[in-house]
């Protein structure tokens, strides 16, 4: 099991940057996938980004390919998104998430999940 906190969100202009951190507990953070998921208000939550337990590989949603980029330290325990170029429609509740399996992205269902940090961008 590991829990998750998320830090870095704030209120930024239009074409600012954010960086977002994901501190987890545990020992076991490198046996984990990492990904963060936002939610704006009225819609459905949608998956941002991921990576898989070594960094090796990462995912994007098209919406923001280009302009964030998700790593991770395992010696840290720590995940992080890079976020640039923001537009007031990335406004939203961004959570990071993990699980051990991340086998294809549009079937991931991670089942930790932190509280979620506030983004807000204005024009």
């Amino acid at each position: 099991q590991v829990q998750l906190v998320e830090s870095g969100g704030g209120l930024v202009q239009a074409g600012g940057s954010l960086r977002l951190s994901c501190a987890a507990s545990g020992r076991t953070f490198s046996s984990y996938a990492v990904g963060w998921f936002r939610q704006a208000p009225g819609k459905e939550r949608e998956f941002v980004a991921a990576i898989r337990r070594s960094g090796g590989n990462t995912y994007y949603a098209d919406s923001v390919k280009g302009r964030f980029t998700i790593s991770r330290d395992n010696a840290k325990n720590t995940a992080y998104l890079q976020m640039n170029s923001l537009k007031p429609e990335d406004t939203a509740v961004y959570s990071c998430a993990a699980d051990p399996t991340l086998i294809t992205i549009a079937a991931w269902s991670p089942r930790y999940w932190g509280q979620g940090t506030q983004v807000t961008v204005s024009s």
